[in-house]
């Protein structure tokens, strides 16, 4: 229905979720690719082998975010889990010619301007294809419920700042921040963002 409707790209998107399996994951890609239009995941971190499947069934576009590029702050919001591990799965999509994307999200409890602006170095250094930049939504089901919520006014900014360093990525003006503010996508694209992502 969304190819009928004219839509050229087609986003996966499941989060962190092993539901999803290596080859279910590649038979709808294989599936999708066959109607003639570009296909993105973002089905988290995975080996490097699921990577080159997933390529090789046809997948142009990769979506990971890192979230944080302050190691202390990652290791705080996400227990367990390495942000060097992280990283290792953006080279991985690199060196599989995948059109790379990620990007974090702004009012993080505990980030600061400094912690944002080596996140939009990072992201340079990367040379990112896609930047998705998006305020924090704290979710009542998790550790993080009594947070602060990010702001739509800061995450413009981030958001101004990173299409200045990044002239050439495609940068989405997210759901979240129409979340946070009526007119906040609209804002979005008034900040330098180039692309609407919208569910079908």
């Amino acid at each position: 229905e969304a190819v009928g409707m004219g839509f050229k790209t087609i986003v996966l998107q499941s989060g962190e979720d092993p539901f999803y399996s290596t080859s279910t994951i590649t038979r709808l890609v294989s599936q999708i690719k066959a109607m003639d239009v570009a296909v993105t995941l973002s089905v988290g971190e995975r080996r490097r082998e699921d990577y080159a499947a997933w390529k090789e069934a046809g997948a142009d576009r990769y979506l990971l975010k890192f979230e944080t590029s302050d190691p202390d702050l990652y290791r705080r919001l996400r227990p367990g889990c390495s942000m060097a591990q992280r990283l290792q799965c953006l080279t991985y999509l690199k060196d599989l010619d995948y059109e790379v994307g990620s990007g974090i999200m702004v009012g993080l409890p505990g980030q600061t301007l400094s912690s944002m602006a080596d996140d939009i170095l990072l992201m340079r250094k990367l040379q990112l294809s896609m930047v998705g930049i998006g305020p924090f939504i704290p979710h009542p089901a998790t550790p993080l419920a009594s947070a602060q919520a990010g702001t739509a006014s800061l995450t413009l900014k981030v958001l101004a700042v990173t299409r200045l360093m990044l002239p050439w990525a495609n940068l989405p003006s997210t759901t979240a921040l129409g979340s946070v503010d009526r007119e906040g996508r609209r804002e979005g694209l008034l900040a330098g963002a180039n692309v609407l992502m919208l569910n079908v």
